[in-house]
């Protein structure tokens, strides 16, 4: 199929996209890379009156790191955080979950803000975002506001943006130097969307897990924390007794639904299994900032 006809604008500056979002509401949709909504379009899912691209605001881009975290502009594209070495070192945890982002023709296009927007429940981004406790900046026709990931999505595809709001950043939190982590997902094939992910990490103090964070995709209408998981780590010397017994926290912490791409059991069983490769992965990392796999 073919989109449906529109008409196409392109602001320069941040205050004229949200003045024409303002102006034309439900009746416009935002663009950046176009990866997800240009597919929706040809297949008329969606079909917006109007097409804003934001790609000329040229402060959307940017990557900034700091004492007091990182902070990635809408428009920063998946190439961009896996060719910057400084991002390597102060979120390896990001860069590994990009890295599993489509395939990379899309990295070269895909943004930031356009995956938390279109919010697929099975993408890495908003997984990362939860699961990092990030903020997720927005601006519109009465200012900026600045949202946690875990109120931002709401459901399959939706979240809190209003019609006359875009997303101008995200920030994460500053990463601690000697932490474990790790990021697992499976799919059909690479590239697909996941069946089911996993993002974690993990502090230590004597000897002993805290702080532990963990996240799910592909398993809930929206990415989730699984606070059961991180009750098993926190206070632990990760054992293989605790990795089994985090494994059925997770499994016993999701509900998915069956669907055309796997039954809701399997789902389950898989995120047992990506949650205890993922535990003994960060468990075994014993060097700051190591790459995982190939």
């Amino acid at each position: 199929m073919k989109a449906a006809s529109f008409e196409y604008v392109r602001p320069d500056r941040l205050e004229r996209a949200i003045a024409f979002l303002t102006e034309h509401g439900d009746e416009a949709k935002v663009i950046a890379g176009g990866q997800s909504l240009v597919p929706m379009l040809a297949f008329r899912l969606t079909a917006p009156r109007f097409l804003v691209d934001i790609g000329r605001i040229s402060e959307l881009r940017r990557v900034a790191i700091d004492a007091g975290g990182i902070r990635l502009g809408a428009l920063a594209r998946w190439r961009d955080i896996e060719r910057n070495e400084e991002l390597h070192r102060a979120h390896p945890l990001l860069v590994e979950a990009i890295r599993h982002v489509a395939h990379y023709q899309i990295r070269s296009r895909g943004t930031v803000g356009g995956s938390l927007a279109h919010a697929d429940p099975a993408a890495e981004m908003p997984g990362i975002a939860t699961t990092c406790e990030a903020k997720i900046v927005v601006a519109g026709r009465q200012g900026q506001r600045v949202i946690p990931a875990a109120n931002f999505f709401t459901g399959p595809l939706t979240t809190v943006l209003q019609p006359d709001e875009l997303i101008v950043e995200v920030r994460l939190p500053s990463w601690r130097s000697g932490r474990r982590w790790a990021f697992e997902e499976f799919a059909r094939r690479r590239g697909d969307f996941a069946l089911a992910g996993i993002a974690l990490f993990y502090d230590t103090e004597n000897g002993k897990a805290c702080d532990a964070r963990v996240g799910a995709v592909g398993v809930a209408d929206t990415p989730v924390r699984l606070p059961a998981v991180e009750a098993t780590i926190n206070g632990n010397t990760i054992t293989e007794n605790v990795i089994c017994a985090a494994g059925a926290a997770a499994f016993d912490s999701v509900d998915p639904p069956d669907d055309i791409h796997a039954p809701g059991d399997y789902r389950r069983a898989l995120l047992q299994v990506l949650t205890e490769r993922a535990l003994s992965s960060a468990a075994n990392r014993a060097v700051h900032g190591q790459r995982q796999g190939p």
